[in-house]
């Protein structure tokens, strides 16, 4: 049997790939620190191990226990915004982080990584109309842009230099069941939660108060575990793009996610975030050439309120 270690394996994403995993046929072992990942999120059946990845020492023995063929990083600091207040959170986390789970893959023996970059911030502003492609110069705009970045550097590096083989999944704006709505990275699951509370939404503009938001390219999180475990595989390429190449602005997104639950929907509005891309927009061309057809987003908002209501419905 084939064992896969996942980073972050606790949390949104990391859970879904851990279950996909799991149906693939993989033992699947998942670190993770617990600071946004829970328990609950996991299948039964994968081994659990409480580590941080800013901990060298407790990565390397994780990973050398667990032996795997291949690791799927998922653990991260995914906020823009807090990695504008603290970059230095943001490089512990997402670069010395990245380091500890390179190195001790390499003294493991793992033959590949698999590793969630962002195509939804690394390209910087994508002029309207566009959609950025893989071959695009990077202009990041932010530390966690550069982070993510600089991942993919590392990457090529220990490729060069160890033989470690590794894919890049440059998602786009991943949504989905079991994303954290108490965080500012997650703008689907925040909408949810709170228009499930019965609370107001908030549109930061894009250039200014009362416009529409920023353009985002989102993709539903069962597609993202389908890459993770294709790339695991080492079917994809060494860097692609996971998104639906589809533009939806933020009030868009709000009044989809009301119509569609039915929900009463009130809208404010508020400044530009220091940070944020005004237009994010991926190529999805290789993606949906390996993936085939990508899940609509009607279908996985549907799908995403069904889950928070279920929730919020389950007594604790």
């Amino acid at each position: 049997m084939h064992r896969m270690l996942i980073s972050g394996g606790a949390g949104f994403i990391g859970s879904h790939v851990a279950r996909r995993a799991q149906a693939a046929g993989y033992h699947v072992t998942v670190i993770d620190n617990l600071s946004s990942g829970k328990m609950e999120n996991l299948p039964e059946g994968v081994t659990f191990v409480h580590v941080d990845v800013r901990d060298r020492a407790s990565v390397l023995d994780a990973v050398m226990a667990a032996a795997p063929d291949v690791i799927s990083h998922q653990a991260a600091q995914v906020s823009v915004s807090e990695s504008v207040q603290d970059p230095h959170f943001d490089a512990a986390v997402n670069i010395i982080g990245l380091l500890n789970v390179l190195e001790a893959a390499r003294q493991a023996g793992t033959r590949r990584i698999v590793f969630a970059s962002s195509g939804g911030a690394i390209y910087g502003e994508v002029p309207e109309g566009q959609r950025a492609q893989v071959e695009w110069q990077a202009s990041p705009i932010s530390p966690y842009a550069v982070s993510k970045l600089a991942g993919e550097g590392y990457l090529q590096a220990y490729r060069a230099q160890f033989g470690l083989e590794f894919t890049s999944l440059r998602y786009a704006n991943v949504y989905g069941p079991r994303q954290n709505p108490h965080g500012e990275a997650g703008v689907v699951a925040v909408f949810v939660n709170r228009l499930l509370a019965g609370q107001a939404l908030q549109i930061n503009a894009m250039e200014t108060l009362d416009d529409d938001g920023c353009i985002r390219d989102y993709v539903y999180v069962a597609d993202v575990a389908r890459a993770n475990i294709l790339a695991a595989a080492g079917v994809l390429p060494d860097v692609i793009n996971i998104g639906t190449g589809i533009p939806v602005s933020t009030r868009t997104l709000a009044e989809t996610i009301a119509e569609l639950g039915g929900l009463k929907l009130e809208l404010m509005t508020g400044p530009h975030r220091a940070g944020d891309i005004k237009h994010s927009q991926i190529d999805p061309a290789v993606c949906e050439h390996f993936l085939g057809e990508m899940t609509a987003l009607r279908t996985g908002l549907v799908a995403t309120i069904e889950s928070f209501r279920a929730a919020l419905a389950t007594p604790f």
